[in-house]
């Protein structure tokens, strides 16, 4: 399913239909209370994601049919009356709420190929446990979306599926890998779904789209049945998150996809927000591998300030750490500290005593006969180019140590830190082969193992989303879910896409 560029940058349709504008926790209200029809919800979701499919390409495969009939099957259940025996609703608290997953999580009877054309035949026969955990919640399952080949890049085109485009401006980028995730979701098209991060892949998808994204503390949600498969230190780094429109559908699709885990959490704490310290850092200090973060960035981060400070009445400390201008040197020595890591250009091979050889594709590139994009190409190019030595790579994980511990000291247990998501809000297709290191801003929070949620901040001058980060320390998920859901309130979350004037690029 390749995407056909419009002559010109234009965003999606608004979302019309009352239905769309329902958050999930009310949509499965409304449904259990027979205020409306499960079939009649699943069949909006399905005519607006075939409405607005063909600007964005951000649904890859569907099971449309089979929603349809459980949908049907609720309904059915739910009109003989006294439905509790069948759908208790404290273990059913998503019954006939739609949702959609990446591409790269297996979900029964659709493809999963994470991008990869060697994988273009696969098909899943069996579900990723949170898509188990959330069919057994009563979520239905609609359809997969478009990742970056094999995951790891921040634009979501491949040779299998092509290129998705934003739903605020066609001529920009839904971030990667989950960005045909925050895409659909962008465009109505999608309530909650499931993404995973192991560099920002939730969150900068979610940045982009104007979403709310959400990075759980390290060990929490399964990641179980997708692919690539984590493996050696990357187990750690990998996390697989809630991507939700509203913030209110974050803490439990969170609660119900980490499944036993959440008892690891605080989830049912309630946060007094005025009792938390807040703090804020505006750049990584000037890394010279990642581009400036953007003066209306820091601006949105200062409304974001001020806003905590006169409506909770909250001193917000401005700080600065050193050591985040090393962030991407971190990232890549923690993600190759463990030896028994899979290397990219076999992952690309989808055969580990055959691997690519990036050089060779590269030509093949050059006359449109490789099956691989060229950033996954430039990754697997890089792969050894870019490798520290072995004392770098123990002044870096020496150098994480050290900043995880600062960090700790500074945030304590009742510390909420806000932090720019990305150096711009959504670049134009292919600029991130520019900036390739921008994710560093993301990607500090993996090997560091904090909870990070993404929350939306409006459009800015160019008609795409702004956003920043909220973080805080390992199971204080809770506390970053919370000043979400007030951020949401202070400055209305996600934007219908249709409802501004159409920029020009």
């Amino acid at each position: 399913m390749f995407s056909s560029r419009s002559p010109g940058p234009r965003s999606v349709p608004p979302v019309e239909n009352p239905l769309l504008l329902e958050t999930a926790v009310s949509l499965a209200r409304k449904i259990r209370n027979r205020e409306v029809k499960c079939e009649e919800v699943i069949k909006s979701y399905i005519d607006r994601i075939q409405h607005v499919n063909y600007i964005i390409n951000a649904v890859v495969a569907d099971r449309f049919e089979e929603a349809q009939e459980q949908a049907r099957d609720i309904d059915t259940v739910l009109d003989a009356g006294d439905p509790n025996n069948l759908y208790p609703p404290d273990s059913m608290p998503l019954l006939g709420v739609p949702f959609t997953a990446k591409e790269a999580f297996a979900i029964n009877g659709l493809p999963n190929t994470s991008g990869l054309v060697a994988r273009k035949d696969i098909v899943s026969t069996s579900d990723a446990t949170v898509v188990t955990y959330l069919r057994q919640a009563g979520a239905i399952p609609l359809a997969v979306t478009n990742c970056s080949e094999l995951c790891m890049w921040y634009e979501s085109s491949n040779n299998v599926y092509g290129t998705t485009n934003n739903a605020y401006n066609t001529g920009r980028i839904v971030g990667g890998s989950s960005g045909g995730e925050g895409c659909i979701l962008a465009a109505g098209g999608s309530v909650v779904g499931v993404g995973s991060d192991i560099g920002g892949s939730i969150r900068m998808p979610a940045f982009f789209n104007g979403i709310f994204g959400h990075k759980p503390t390290s060990g929490i949600v399964s990641n179980q049945g997708q692919f690539p498969n984590a493996v050696g230190q990357r187990t750690e780094f990998l996390v697989t998150g809630p991507m939700c429109r509203f913030a209110e559908d974050l803490l439990p699709m969170l609660k119900i996809m980490a499944g036993p885990s959440t008892v690891q959490l605080k989830l049912e704490e309630k946060v007094d927000l005025k009792a938390l310290n807040f703090y804020s850092i505006e750049d990584d200090g000037g890394s010279w591998l990642c581009t400036a973060v953007d003066p209306e960035l820091k601006q949105a981060q200062k409304m974001v300030v001020t806003h905590v400070e006169k409506e909770l009445g909250v001193k917000v400390q401005e700080v600065k750490m050193e050591k985040l201008k090393y962030s991407f040197q971190i990232w890549s020595a923690m993600m190759s500290e463990s030896a028994d890591n899979q290397t990219f250009c076999e992952l690309m091979s989808h055969n580990e005593s055959n691997p690519v050889n990036p050089y060779k594709e590269f030509v093949k590139w050059m006359f449109g006969k490789s099956e691989h994009t060229l950033p996954a190409i430039g990754l697997g190019m890089t792969e050894k180019v870019t490798q520290l030595t072995t004392e770098q790579n123990k002044n870096f994980i020496k150098m994480c140590a050290n900043l995880k511990t600062e960090f700790e000291n500074m945030l304590g247990e009742k510390g909420i830190l806000f932090y720019p998501s990305h150096p711009k809000p959504a670049p134009k297709h292919n600029a991130p082969l520019l900036t390739p290191f921008n994710f560093a801003y993301t990607g500090i929070f993996n090997v560091l193992g904090f909870p990070v949620t993404q929350v939306p901040l409006g459009l800015g001058s160019e008609g795409v989303p702004l956003g920043l980060q909220v973080v805080a320390l390992p199971y204080n998920d809770h506390m970053t879910l919370a000043v979400a859901v007030e951020l949401e309130k202070a400055f209305g979350g996600w934007v219908n896409p249709g409802r501004v004037e159409e920029p020009g690029d």
